[in-house]
């Protein structure tokens, strides 16, 4: 096809509702995956509990009517298939029949870095948090078209080469494709790139995912034609170095509302952000780059039109021109969120969602796309009903409206529904901070390059008198940061307990907690939390209710038992630093978990055991029973962690004369000094017990 086109072939979308639902069928009650009319029993049963979104229509220009494709709808008005295993996802991936196709499990593929060819009209989906497609990804070859890949965490396909020119292993690869959408989507950890829309590939839509921990991200182009029409919008893109995306002869490439995350004082640095190549028309708006190298690049050839974006801690290369931009209205509908919001909007609702219809997810995406349907007369919440994020601005030198952070969460309405986000310019902040119970949905957000730049830090100690003469602190008292809402976030900052334990020898209990949570979907991330003795408290809000933290790209910092609690807690993609005692002395525990029987305790899972402290000086963990609790089951796993040669050779201890082996510790395919072979003093699991020890096992029907 020659490099220019008249827009003439294209059509607008009709006006649908806000998840691509036309009118009618929303009035017609048909939207929880359709008709079930003609299915056997165990189809209907799968349709009935799949989530009510899965038959939703793109927005973007996978929305566009072109090619004798009306839109995208995937498998909408097939039959609806639930699949757990790798043969069943395939037998239906690639039948000629439309389907939609509910993936219920953790799906291995084999061989290592298998692409299933995926035929036209597929909605392949997760339901809820429980889809995972690990070891390969998804191929859609030249004509296949209207495919839907969606809430879905494809992983894990790396080949131990971080610039892999051998293995083609990509989360999802199309080569001619036309009508696809990659939407909600959690995309790590592969061997080339997480997606490569190659060879003329059009109409596509990529919104909401969350991308990272790969060399490259996304890859447009492998072609002279100048073809591809192309939407990416609401992607938090982190942590990968390269193809960010790399664009490369697209007709037009529409980027906007995206989140670009280069973390400092990690191994993996951004090379560039965005890039338009060859003769690629951009448009890229009210979009996010934090920290990135080169984050706006284009060729000589190459048109990249800016509008309202948002660089912090960027450095190199930031271009704009080369020509006139292109209308995207002209092809279809969309309301762009401001910058200021993209940070927490994309961090609170990229990737995986058990509903998609939460304001996190949905709010400021496309008029044709994003929102959930409730009820059967076309009753809609989300893009248009979610309330947008309040943002509060702290800053110490008046130049915000609040000069304290626990005066910005006082500001905070009792009972409110949607998301406030406390932005924490940088500074140091001595200060305790406590977010009550009833102040749910509350973000407290380092607004600086780096989660050093602010820093959230006092000296209480579990055995200080209070001011007021009322007692001790206590542990939990002594938290200078304390989460006790549901769906708290805390992000991009650092959180610090400074308590003198050497100044204060005469005092008996020197449990100074730096981070203390008590409260269900927490999210932690991007933090330094740091302290010595319980640095981090993870615990619920009584003993019999839940309590899920999920703790990601961070530094926990401590000597003594300093990641503790009864909450089912997750330590992801972080790196736990071990730290001498005051009086110079290596010995310590990392975990204290005090799990209550029948719950998930603590999983440390693809972590950095790191410090300068003896070898074999550390245990890994201990059993806390408190108060001597005999109905405490305490839980530790360690999986997939680099260990330093710090940890003991048995590295779990009693506690409180509770012996650890009456107790559930376990590791698994760790590495480093510090892993070691299985033993009576070292347990293991089975290949079995680990596929039920997963970060999915852990947080049920939450994605964070």
């Amino acid at each position: 096809m020659s490099s220019t086109r008249r827009t003439t072939r294209h059509r607008r979308p009709r006006r649908v509702l806000a998840i691509g639902v036309p009118l009618a069928l929303a009035a017609s009650g048909v939207l929880a995956y359709g008709s079930v009319f003609g299915l056997g029993d165990e189809e209907k049963a799968a349709a009935a509990g799949a989530p009510a979104w899965a038959t939703a229509g793109a927005d973007g220009f996978a929305s566009v009517d072109a090619l004798g494709q009306n839109g995208t709808y995937g498998g909408r008005g097939g039959r609806t298939v639930t699949v757990r295993t790798l043969a069943d996802l395939e037998r239906y991936a690639t039948a000629p029949e439309p389907y939609v196709i509910v993936v219920a499990g953790t799906i291995t593929m084999a061989p290592v870095g298998k692409e299933i060819a995926v035929a036209s009209h597929k909605t392949i989906i997760g339901s809820g948090t429980l889809g995972h497609i690990v070891g390969g990804g998804f191929f859609l070859g030249r004509g296949v078209h209207n495919v839907i890949i969606r809430n879905l965490t494809i992983r894990d396909s790396y080949q131990g080469v971080w610039n892999d020119k051998e293995h083609d292993f990509d989360a999802i690869q199309m080569d001619g494709a036309h009508h696809v959408w990659i939407d909600h989507n959690d995309l790590r950890h592969t061997a080339d790139g997480l997606i490569d829309v190659r060879k003329d590939s059009t109409y596509v839509t990529v919104s909401w995912n969350r991308m990272s921990n790969a060399n490259k991200a996304f890859g447009i182009g492998w072609t002279p034609n100048v073809v591809t029409d192309i939407t990416i919008h609401h992607n938090w893109i982190r942590e990968t170095e390269q193809r960010n995306p790399s664009t490369d002869n697209a007709a037009h490439a529409h980027l906007y509302n995206n989140l670009m995350e280069d973390v400092p004082g990690t191994r993996i640095t951004s090379s560039y952000g965005n890039y338009a190549r060859g003769k690629t028309r951009m448009l890229l708006e009210n979009s996010v780059f934090q920290g990135m190298n080169n984050p706006a690049i284009r060729d000589s050839g190459a048109v990249l039109v800016q509008r309202g974006n948002v660089f912090t801690g960027t450095r190199g290369r930031n271009e704009n021109g080369g020509g006139a931009a292109f209308d995207p209205k002209g092809f279809y509908d969309y309301r762009p969120d401001a910058a200021a919001d993209v940070p927490g909007r994309v961090k609170s609702g990229a990737g995986p969602r058990s509903s998609l219809g939460t304001p996190a997810a949905t709010g400021g995406a496309a008029v044709t796309g994003g929102a959930a349907v409730t009820g059967g007369a076309g009753t809609a919440t989300g893009a248009a009903a979610a309330a947008a994020p309040t943002t509060l601005t702290v800053a110490k030198d008046g130049s915000g409206r609040y000069r304290t952070v626990q005066a910005a969460v006082n500001a905070v309405p009792a009972g409110n529904r949607s998301r406030v986000i406390i932005s924490v310019k940088p500074g140091t902040y001595r200060e305790t901070v406590d977010v009550p119970a009833n102040k749910p949905h509350v973000t407290i957000q380092g607004s600086g390059a780096s989660r050093k730049d602010t820093v959230i830090v006092y000296g209480n100690a579990a055995g200080m008198r209070k001011p007021d003469g009322s007692g001790t602190y206590g542990t939990p008292g002594s938290a200078t940061v304390a989460v006790r809402s549901d769906d708290s976030q805390v992000r991009n900052l650092t959180v610090s307990n400074d308590f003198d334990e050497a100044a204060h020898q005469s005092l008996k209990d020197h449990q100074a907690v730096a981070l203390l949570t008590t409260a269900d979907r927490i999210v932690l991330d991007g933090l330094i939390v740091t302290g010595d003795q319980d640095t981090l408290e993870l615990e619920t809000p009584a003993k019999d209710k839940p309590g899920r933290v999920y703790v990601t790209n961070s530094y926990v910092i401590g000597n003594v038992d300093f990641i503790f609690g009864r909450a089912t807690a997750v330590i992801d993609r972080s790196v736990i630093t071990l730290k001498k005692r005051w009086n110079g002395t290596s010995a310590g525990y990392i975990t204290a978990p005090s799990t209550p029987a029948g719950r998930n305790g603590i999983l440390i899972n693809r972590c950095t055991v790191d410090g300068d402290v003896a070898p074999s000086s550390f245990h890994l963990g201990r059993n806390w029973h408190p108060g001597g609790d005999k109905t405490a089951d305490p839980q530790a796993t360690v999986r997939n962690s680099k260990l330093s040669a710090a940890i003991k050779r048995a590295p779990w201890t009693d506690m409180g004369g509770f012996s650890w082996k009456d107790d559930r510790f376990a590791e698994y395919l760790n590495t480093g000094p510090g892993a070691g072979p299985k033993s009576t003093a070292r347990p293991h699991l089975t290949d079995a017990r680990a596929a039920s020890h997963e970060v999915a096992d852990w947080l049920g029907d939450w994605t964070p």
